[in-house]
């Protein structure tokens, strides 16, 4: 047998006989000439199959192989502009591994509720194919930018015995006679480690037990966290800049053929550099007003507020210094106005959202034990935080980047559920 080769290393073998291990994509008859689509995970390729040119068995093969049936194809690389990929297989050899049976989704339109019930074969689609390289993408460039930058990974627990953002939101488990729940956030965590190590961070799952049905909302979803010992609220939406730029320019530069599947305009990707416009929450307020959807000031900023906002700039905009009193109970006080909190979200443009929240977190002991108090939060599952302000305390900040809101953006997706092999939303929690 001829060498196996993987296609996305097949410009490497033009002139050369290979063996590919794969499943048909999709097949056209033209008589005595068959042509394939044969996938291996990598790449696609177009494979034609010549009756005079191959053996009887292999000619019968590529007549009767039906869509998604596992394929072992053997033939010539050629380079040709007009096939899928500039490359064609001119097949010597085929060999069916497994005959697939009437295959659920055809190649024709399907509903979401059908596609996201069968989301186990709905990855095989190009663009669901083309969007979970994007997603591996930009994990690889979060953990090469964080690594490379000083900051190290710490792990830090999924279960976990007190809120971090709300209790209302909280998925709740028995552990060994005690109550425990799913983690919001690794950031209390993170706040102990970085004290140990100076700059950290942790990446993994997520949960909140919104009812939300939203384009941007998912109930377990993936969040990267770097903490910083000695970073006021300046360094850390630098430190935001850089990593988001880095990532969206890996994308670009690793994912070419996957962003032309999704037709993505990547010219709007490639202007996102630094610095980022910044703008306090009141000028957002003043944006938000002029454009005819006011909020009064103390509230949060909901979906329609920020992607005004996000639609007012070409890049992601910092929006800093939120009221206190809508955010969380670990966000340091404004010196110079103590309603206002040090906090900071980053707003993708092209109406994305939220994709990073974070800010400088509080730490003097009094004040966070007044906050805790005021949240209606047990101070006594907090003991263990409250000692990071007791022994060592010294300003520090942080953020959480959610990486599917990120991959949407990158990706232009119309929503959220896509950005995850198996997203688990409002009602599905199948397959």
């Amino acid at each position: 047998m001829a060498e196996q080769v993987y296609l996305r290393n097949i410009a490497e073998h033009v002139g050369q006989e290979i063996t590919i291990k794969g499943w048909l994509y999709n097949r056209r008859d033209s008589g005595r000439l068959q042509f394939l689509l044969v996938r291996d995970g990598t790449g696609m390729v177009q494979a034609v199959a010549f009756k005079r040119e191959m053996p009887p068995e292999a000619w019968e093969a590529a007549t009767q192989v039906t869509q998604e049936s596992s394929v072992v194809a053997t033939g010539i690389v050629r380079a040709d502009e007009r096939a899928p990929g500039g490359f064609e297989l001119g097949l010597t050899d085929l060999r069916i591994v497994q005959l697939a049976g009437e295959y659920p989704i055809a190649l024709k339109s399907h509903g979401v509720d059908f596609l996201m019930d069968n989301r186990h074969l709905w990855l095989r689609a190009p663009s669901q194919w083309a969007v979970l390289r994007v997603r591996a993408a930009v994990v690889r460039a979060i953990r090469e930018w964080l690594d490379d930058n000083g900051f190290l990974l710490v792990d830090t627990p999924i279960l976990t015995p007190a809120a971090c953002e709300g209790t209302t939101t909280l998925f709740e488990t028995e552990y060994f006679g005690e109550k425990a729940y799913l983690s919001q956030s690794g950031q209390l965590y993170n706040e102990a480690t970085c004290a140990a190590f100076g700059r950290t961070y942790c990446f993994g799952p997520t949960f909140r037990a919104e009812k939300s049905k939203t384009r941007r909302h998912l109930i377990e979803f993936w969040m990267v966290e770097p903490e910083m010992a000695y970073a006021d609220l300046d360094e850390c939406m630098r430190v935001e800049e850089e990593l988001v730029s880095y990532v969206v320019q890996a994308a670009v530069a690793r994912c070419a053929p996957e962003l032309e599947i999704l037709e993505r305009d990547v010219t709007k990707l490639k202007a996102i550099t630094p610095p980022f416009p910044r703008i306090s929450y009141d000028e957002a307020l003043r944006v938000l007003e002029e454009a005819g959807e006011p909020l009064p000031w103390g509230q949060d900023l909901g979906a329609p507020h920020e992607t005004i906002l996000g639609n007012t700039f070409d890049k992601p905009v910092f929006v800093h210094r939120y009221p206190a009193c809508c955010k969380a109970f670990y966000m340091a006080p404004d010196e110079e106005n103590e309603e206002l909190s040090l906090s900071v979200d980053l707003i993708a443009p092209e109406g994305y959202g939220e994709i990073i929240g974070g800010g400088q977190r509080l730490h003097d002991l009094a004040l966070l034990e007044r906050r805790i108090a005021e949240h209606k939060l047990p101070q006594e599952a907090f003991e263990w935080y409250l000692d990071l302000r007791r022994y060592g305390a010294a300003p520090h900040s942080g953020f959480g980047l959610g990486v599917e809101r990120t991959v949407a953006w990158i990706c232009d997706l119309p929503h959220i559920r896509q950005t995850i092999a198996f997203p688990r939303t409002l009602g599905r929690i199948y397959p």
